[in-house]
């Protein structure tokens, strides 16, 4: 740990410190467009870039060739538009809240119309405005959450006057099992995605997520779309994680103690000391983002020694056993190690029973945020 770094978090009253390495998310959006090509690759930067900060991690992605990007709501891309450069594509998965078809139009956003009410409003706005309007089109494949149903996508195709004054830029699907590489239904939403494709036999295609942009050429079609691998987790949780980490999370220490056997620890009392112990209290919680199911499961290091998590995680706070060390070498003020060289993003997703987008997600405003910026 870089003592300014730590002397700087304590002194800005910060529980904790995450470190948002820019150097290993451009290394990963850059090895990803190397296992696409010659298909381009996008950048999912939907809540808040995975919680990492969208307009940082925008910027990087931008500078290094991505020109498309992806967000989840309206309110998302009316947000991040004025960030990006003219030439970068902003599209909105979830389509466009009713009403807001107007002002995204202003803002030259481009939805992906996932039903045929977002179709019609959008098609009218265009229409309205004497003007041809981009937009993506999603089928559903097999994952029942949005997206044309195949029947309704059949009606469109020999309805083309729907169409009128839109351009479709796209034809998407998503994969729902593609973290999962032998999963038949992977295989299934391809074939799937491919029937559909027929009815829009001059669109481009967009289908490969971060596990199926690892599964093979067959699902990059024309644009490859991925989100957790930018940031560091594995895209196959049952192979080795090729990409580089993105994140470091260290917490702060706000008190040690040792307490006499029979003692309670942490809300309810669910453990009690059968011996002598030394404790140390961190100063972060599950309003940090740690899931309470952490509790009695996770641990954090120090100095490459394991130190587990102890009772019940607290709002803003979490025990530790801190035994394993030498008496005296864990102090106030130092920094324990939750993600980092010894224990990975996937590893605390797995001990808390979650995966890494909801930990990514979850990580709270009140760290000591460190921006490591990319070279080049």
């Amino acid at each position: 740990m870089d003592q300014a770094l730590a002397n700087e978090a304590l002194t800005n009253g910060a529980g904790g410190i995450l470190r948002v390495d820019l150097g290993a998310l451009k290394a990963n959006y850059l090895k990803l467009c190397q296992l696409a090509a010659p298909t381009p690759v996008s950048a999912v930067v939907k809540a808040d870039a995975y919680g990492l900060g969208v307009k940082a991690v925008s910027a990087t992605l931008h500078a290094v060739g991505c020109r498309h990007f992806f967000v989840a709501l309206t309110r998302e891309a009316f947000e991040l538009r004025s960030h990006l450069p003219t030439d970068a594509a902003l599209y909105v998965l979830n389509g466009l809240t009713p009403g807001s078809e107007a002002r995204a139009a202003e803002a030259r956003l481009i939805p992906v119309l996932d039903c045929p009410e977002q179709l019609d409003a959008w098609a009218a706005v265009a229409r309205q405005r004497g003007q041809t309007l981009p937009a993506l089109l999603q089928v559903d494949t097999g994952m029942s959450r949005l997206g044309f149903m195949p029947e309704d996508l059949k009606a469109l195709a020999t309805a083309q006057e729907r169409l009128q004054g839109l351009r479709i830029d796209y034809l998407m699907s998503h994969l729902a099992c593609a973290d999962e590489p032998a999963n038949p239904a992977n295989g299934q939403q391809l074939e799937a995605f491919e029937m559909a494709s027929r009815l829009f036999p001059d669109t481009p295609l967009c289908f490969a997520n971060s596990g199926g942009l690892f599964l093979g050429a067959e699902y990059h079609a024309d644009l490859c779309r991925p989100g957790i691998a930018l940031y560091g987790a594995a895209p196959h949780l049952d192979r080795p994680n090729p990409m580089q980490p993105v994140i470091a999370l260290d917490l702060a220490v706000l008190q040690t103690r040792t307490v006499p056997a029979g003692t309670r620890i942490g809300y309810g009392g669910t453990v009690v000391t059968d011996a002598p112990k030394r404790l140390a209290t961190l100063s972060a919680g599950y309003a940090d983002g740690l899931p309470r199911r952490l509790g009695d499961q996770g641990a954090v290091y120090f100095k490459g020694t394991r130190l587990p998590f102890i009772g019940r995680v607290s709002m803003d706070s979490i025990i530790i056993d801190i035994d394993a060390l030498p008496e005296g070498t864990l102090k106030t003020g130092d920094f324990v190690e939750l993600i980092g060289p010894h224990q990975s993003l996937d590893a605390v997703a797995e001990a808390a029973g979650t995966i890494a987008y909801e930990i990514l997600t979850q990580l709270g405003p009140r760290y000591h945020r460190h921006l490591i910026v990319a070279e080049g």
